[in-house]
């Protein structure tokens, strides 16, 4: 059993992503186990996981099967390069990968993370339309509150102000659609809002504004995540992609969160039926054990680089740990995982459970929306007077004091459980919020 004596007894060093640092090493919440659906921390509280860790752990925390894989991996081959060289793992994973994603859509570029595949995405989609003779097509388009990771091309493309503000003039030639999140008209929406579909039509005023065939991509998340979870309106991403098939416009889907199951499907694009022309992936491809991401693009794409002399590289572009062989262990393991336990089923046969679970939250303290969409649920609520974001920390701070990890993003509260998850989880992740709740400011 984990005790107080766990924590290291110097905190100073270690700078934390995305977090108020001084605050933490006042109070640290330091996590060291987990199994399951639980996580242990210092203190030997079991805290239960909301979120999949960070919408990662979809198979649940110490899964057998992916840690023997690693182990074994790790025994035979521990590192190989993927330049000039490979190692038969990450092609099985890469044709792993293609089997679940969309028809059409057969080949993958391994990454390191989220963030890597969105900017290996958006340089692909520069290098495929030159490399179509469209030389001409360097305009990008994201989305407010759209969330891409935090290197450069992404925080461009993305639309959260304070992954933007302090870093510069970013990349040029970026617009960006409107976000759908409109609740004076969609609060409380089980699924998909009913209103927001002619929003789309942005993509149209900015085909208008710079001329269609001067814009390589367009890059959204079919479910907003980490900006707190804004589910696209009925009829939305359908006209997104009659626009960009229309102009020859690139459609990249960003499934880092959506992808492997959080849905019911492998991905947002079969959930939704509609397919981009690249999906970019991580989190879930190894439950988050071991650092990866990827690009899905269809065949089209790939040809296109592939002309030439042979002995001359397509595409100037890769990652020392592009398909790790550890990592695709660990992938191969998660996928395989995903399909004995048949977790994407399973997830989809949650769904209406998780529903009605999230909103019976409706009518608590300072709740003012709540909305869903397979595995995810979120629950907004009233700022305080002043001080945006305040609320939400706090909500998440006392939260994980009783118990219960759940994701902040200012004073949006978002949910995610492991896919593993029983009915009596669900039960436990809502008892405990409402408690927070109804005992908050």
């Amino acid at each position: 059993m984990a005790t107080e004596t766990t924590l290291p007894n110097d905190l100073s060093s270690f700078w934390i992503p995305f977090t108020p640092n001084r605050q933490f090493k006042k109070s640290p919440r330091l996590l060291v186990e987990a199994e399951g659906m639980y996580y242990t921390s210092s203190t030997g509280t079991k805290v239960i996981d909301s979120s999949a860790g960070l919408w990662c752990v979809n198979a649940g925390h110490k899964n057998p099967r992916i840690i023997e894989a690693i182990q074994r991996q790790v025994s035979e081959l521990d590192y190989s390069p993927t330049f000039q060289v490979a190692h038969p793992k990450a092609f099985e994973l890469a044709n792993k990968v293609r089997d679940l994603a969309p028809d059409g859509m057969e080949n993958v570029f391994f990454t390191n993370s989220g963030s890597e595949a969105v900017e290996s995405a958006l340089k692909i989609a520069l290098a495929y339309h030159r490399a179509k003779g469209e030389g001409q097509r360097i305009r990008l388009v994201g989305r407010e509150r759209g969330y891409h990771g935090v290197n450069f091309g992404g925080i461009s493309v993305g639309g959260i102000v304070n992954n933007r503000k302090v870093f510069g003039s970013l990349l040029t030639g970026v617009d960006h659609l409107r976000h759908t999140h409109q609740p004076e008209l969609n609060a409380f929406s089980k699924g998909q809002p009913e209103h927001g579909k002619e929003l789309a039509e942005d993509l149209e005023r900015i085909c208008a504004l710079h001329g269609p065939e001067t814009i390589a991509a367009v890059i959204i998340e079919p479910v907003a995540g980490s900006t707190g979870v804004l589910v696209p309106p009925v009829g939305y991403l359908e006209r997104i992609r009659e626009i960009c098939t229309k102009y020859d416009i690139l459609l990249i889907f960003d499934e880092v969160i959506t992808g492997y199951g959080r849905l019911g499907e492998a991905f947002a694009a079969i959930h939704y039926d509609v397919k981009p022309d690249m999906i970019t992936c991580a989190k879930g491809l190894t439950n988050g054990v071991i650092p990866m991401g990827g690009v899905v693009v269809t065949k089209d794409i790939y040809d296109a680089f592939m002309t030439g002399p042979e002995h001359l590289i397509e595409l100037f572009h890769g990652y020392t740990y592009s398909g790790n062989p550890v990592a695709c262990a660990a992938g191969l393991a998660t996928l395989e995982t995903y399909r004995e336990d048949g977790l994407f089923e399973r997830a989809k046969s949650m769904t209406p459970y998780w529903e009605d679970c999230v909103h019976s939250l409706k009518g608590l303290p300072n709740v003012i929306d709540i909305r869903n969409e397979g595995m995810i649920g979120a629950v907004e609520l009233e700022p305080m007077p002043g001080e945006p974001g305040r609320r939400g920390f706090e909500v998440f701070v006392d939260a994980f004091e009783k118990g219960l990890l759940v994701r902040v993003t200012g004073d949006i509260i978002a949910m995610s459980p492991p896919l593993i998850a029983e009915k009596t989880h669900l039960d436990e992740i809502i008892g405990i919020f409402e408690k927070v709740l109804n005992e908050g400011k």
